[in-house]
């Protein structure tokens, strides 16, 4: 029988814990939060979404979709912020639902079904939370575990919605069993349970922008929210596809002929899966990258800066002001992009984005630099990492340590 293990991050949203990467899906600090600060804040999304009226985001290792739902979220509070939205909505039984002003794609991938199609049901906004009895073993994250919930970012209701509509036929037999087992209750948003069954059971009697009609006509009154409204006028204004595709991204891109705007990277650690981090499958991705568009991942690794530099790519780097600390990476295609992230957000309160240093820049040269190789794009874990030790232990290059021992004497 397949297996969850979660448990409340520090900002209400739901984490993972994976035995056999033996790694965690999302930082203790917060799920939610960590996807915000690490993959939407840095993006400039906002500028974008003015400047543009059709956005194509690709989301890998979508897991239960914090980047996308964190996207959504983001991209719903600039509509209701929009004046041309307000007016609108002051005639939504007017407006024709082929006259959408935005056009939104976002292609999400994953080799684990249960857990993408799991996605809409979590709960995102626990106000009280309790980790005292955790289904596994793991004593770090125990002790980064708090029982007082800091919520920088609160998940709207129709984001979890929007999703559900989109991969409600999807959804089989073996998730609606993990849904109904007691133990994952505590996890689980029963209003979205209930208004899944609800559709289910009507699924051959409504098309599906009629569904939301019938059901805040008949649905039982608890289960009628702003969310629910929200949501069916979010429909009338824009196009929203959502392709959830099951599968290794390796093979999934090759058959992708699409180019996107934005690319959130979100693979486990490349020491725990190294496939999604060779230079061969990043030059995969500078293929189905906008000239203008970026990718943004966690990894502040030497070996992936440089196998971005490999792919082709201009690399910068996230800083976080409220943690001062740098957060991740950020990738586009040339340096005057990255020069005009760097501007747009000289003055931003919550992070900077800055070009690789020379201590950076160092550290890529030495053994710690070496990256990940597959060629073919179709070698197993094991196989790139044995190929990987073997270049390295032929590397003729210094070590990482040496390096930072010299750097520091000589600064």
């Amino acid at each position: 029988m397949y297996e969850l293990y979660p448990y409340f991050t520090n900002d209400g949203s739901v984490g993972l814990f994976s035995p056999s990467a033996d790694d965690i899906y999302h930082s203790t600090y917060g799920a939610l939060t960590e996807a915000y600060e690490k993959f939407i804040l840095p993006s400039n999304i906002k500028k974008f979404l003015k400047e543009n009226s059709e956005i194509k985001i690709l989301d890998i290792c979508f897991g239960i979709g914090y980047n996308t739902k964190s996207f959504l979220n983001y991209f719903l509070d600039f509509l209701y912020n929009d004046t041309t939205y307000t007016n609108k909505i002051k005639s939504i039984d007017k407006i024709d639902t082929n006259n959408t002003k935005y056009k939104i794609y976002i292609h999400a991938l994953d080799n684990d079904k249960n857990l993408a199609l799991l996605s809409p049901f979590f709960i995102s906004n626990k106000k009280k939370i309790k980790n005292n009895n955790l289904s596994f073993n793991q004593e770090k994250i125990k002790r980064m575990l708090s029982n007082k919930v800091i919520q920088k970012y609160k998940l709207k209701e129709e984001v979890n919605i929007l999703l559900l509509k989109r991969i409600l036929d999807q959804i089989d037999d073996e998730t609606i069993q993990i849904l109904n087992n007691k133990k994952y209750n505590q996890f689980f948003n029963n209003k979205i349970i209930a208004l899944f069954k609800y559709l289910i059971n009507n699924r051959y009697k409504y098309t599906p922008f009629n569904a939301f009609n019938t059901i805040l006509h008949n649905i039982h009154y608890k289960y009628i929210s702003k969310g629910y409204k929200n949501a069916l006028k979010a429909l009338k204004l824009i196009d929203f596809d959502f392709n959830l595709e099951i599968d290794d991204a390796r093979y999934s891109l090759k058959k992708d002929n699409i180019k996107y705007n934005y690319i959130f990277l979100d693979a486990f650690t490349p020491t725990k899966c190294p496939c999604l981090w060779t230079v061969d499958f990043l030059s995969l991705l500078y293929e189905h990258l906008e000239d203008d568009g970026m990718i943004l991942t966690y990894s502040n690794s030497a070996q992936v800066r440089n196998a971005f530099i490999n792919a082709g790519f201009c690399v910068g780097k996230i800083y976080s002001e409220d943690y001062k600390k740098f957060t991740g990476t950020i990738v586009v295609k040339n340096k005057f992009n990255l020069d005009k992230l760097i501007f747009d957000h000289k003055n931003n309160n919550d992070v900077k984005i800055s070009e690789l240093s020379e201590y950076d820049l160092g550290l890529m040269k030495t053994k710690a630099g070496i990256f990940y190789r597959d060629e073919s794009l179709s070698l197993d874990n094991e196989a790139i990492i044995k190929a990987h030790e073997i270049e390295v232990q032929k590397s003729n290059l210094t070590s990482s340590s040496k390096f930072i021992k010299e750097y520091k004497k000589f600064k």
